[in-house]
């Protein structure tokens, strides 16, 4: 697996943006292999410049049975018995608020109180030993979480699910060791059901790196390996966790907690990658966590490190919060039959969703297309560089807000029907207009009128 920079001739309008696209990549071969995980990272006058992650083709992959990630499916209603609002913060691309370790942990909190389900994905919550979500919170794998969005996909509320752990041989025992107790206390500790812990060997290699626009990306080799043994387990299993090293410069051990957030997380673009891929070919929740290289970068001490990254600091498998998010983290329905089931959950059930600002993906696009009303947060900052003004979105569609205390308002008045400007100052008077009909009529080339028999 690799990602890949793309540049997008820019559309008049930006109208149909999403098909636009799609037709570009699935069509236009403009990308090596297949598309696994989208984004625009930045639009300019000339240009979308988008970043693509692709799985290399291979003989044991059948490219006419992986399904497109841009297939789309336009909701006809709106089901509005429940509000179900969906929170993304993307991984990988530095946002202020959530790019750190479970730092979107109490947004998500604060955004479930006014919610029936707040769905979500690892990277808002993760916070190594720490996942602190809300029992009306779905833990949704990324990819996931776009597919409802385009409509191709369902959820189904599960009471557990059967957690596969596949870790690394670590040639250094301790770390291995370290996993399986992790295992143990949340069997003991919180009844996670783990039919098996398997070393992989050999293990896929991970290795992180950033790209050009300062995303956090990456390279995935032999992910073949992880096909087969998924393959070989397949039906003693309803979920997927993963813990393997991601290798990157020794440096960044320690830069990243003495920049005090000011460097991006340099892990979590390529943990995005491994489990889009998995999810999309295996359509079953997975989530990835770091594994340490060595021993003495195990040992480094940090010290007293910034807030948003504390958890990190004192955690040697960060393992605990995926294993408590894939317990209970929804089944992913594909049948159509079965996604009419009134106990799924579809894209004609998401009421709403919160994206930092300036961020263009799947989500956000589906969102447009879909006409799902869409709160951008100003004050989370990221690398992306996209002005979502400029998209054809509906009338009072797109909602801008500073902060995510400003968003969950928003949230509660989208809930009770009440536009928002009623409860601002100055409130505008209504818009008035006049039509003149007469004169429309006279402009009108009127043709016969069909007569009604009776």
């Amino acid at each position: 697996m690799k990602e890949q920079e793309v540049k997008i001739p820019i559309i008049k309008g930006h109208k149909s943006l999403l098909h636009y696209l799609a037709h570009f990549v699935d069509e236009e071969n403009v990308v090596d292999g297949i598309p696994v995980r989208f984004a625009v990272s930045k639009t300019d006058d000339k240009f979308y410049h988008c970043e693509i992650g692709t799985l290399v083709s291979s003989p044991s992959l059948n490219e006419n049975e992986i399904e497109s990630i841009f297939r789309f499916r336009k909701r006809n209603v709106e089901n509005t018995k429940d509000f179900n609002a969906v929170l993304i913060v993307p991984t990988g691309i530095g946002s202020d608020l959530g790019g750190h370790a479970g730092d979107a942990g109490p947004v998500s909190r604060l955004m479930a109180s006014v919610c029936d389900n707040l769905i979500t994905h690892p990277n808002v919550v993760n916070a190594s030993d720490i996942n602190e979500m809300t029992e009306n919170t779905l833990y949704v794998e990324g990819s996931v979480l776009a597919r409802l969005l385009m409509g191709t996909v369902g959820l189904q509320k599960v009471r557990n699910n059967r957690v596969l752990m596949i870790i690394d041989d670590h040639e250094k025992e301790v770390f291995v060791s370290a996993a399986i107790n992790s295992i143990n206390a949340a069997r003991a500790t919180y009844g996670l059901d783990c039919p098996e812990v398997v070393k992989l060997n050999p293990p896929i290699k991970m290795s992180a790196e950033y790209s050009t626009s300062g995303m956090a990306v990456g390279n995935i080799d032999g992910i073949e390996n992880l096909f087969q043994l998924i393959d070989k387990k397949k039906d003693q299993f309803d979920a997927i966790a993963l813990s393997s090293v991601i290798n990157v410069p020794y440096k960044y051990h320690s830069e990243y907690f003495e920049k005090e957030g000011l460097m991006l997380n340099p892990w979590g673009g390529v943990e995005a990658m491994l489990t889009h891929v998995i999810s999309h070919l295996y359509n079953i929740p997975s989530a990835h966590s770091p594994m340490f290289e060595t021993e003495e970068i195990a040992n480094l001490d940090p010290g007293v490190v910034d807030s948003r990254m504390a958890a990190e600091a004192v955690s040697l498998t960060f393992l605990q919060c995926i294993l408590k998010g894939l317990k209970r983290s929804p089944k992913i329905v594909t049948n159509a039959k079965a996604m009419n089931s009134h106990n799924v959950l579809t894209v004609e059930d998401v009421s709403c969703i919160v994206i930092p600002d300036n961020c263009v993906g799947l989500p956000t696009m589906a969102a447009l297309e879909q006409g799902i009303p869409v709160i951008a947060v100003r004050d989370n900052t990221n690398v992306m560089d996209n002005d979502l003004n400029i998209l054809p979105w509906r009338h009072k569609q797109l909602h801008y807000v500073d902060n995510y205390l400003e968003a969950t308002g928003v949230l509660a008045a989208i809930k009770a029907g009440i536009p928002t400007e009623a409860v601002l100052r100055p409130l505008r008077s209504a818009k008035i207009t006049t039509e003149c009909i007469e004169e429309a009529i006279k402009n009108v080339d009127c043709k016969p009128q069909m007569k009604l028999k009776v």
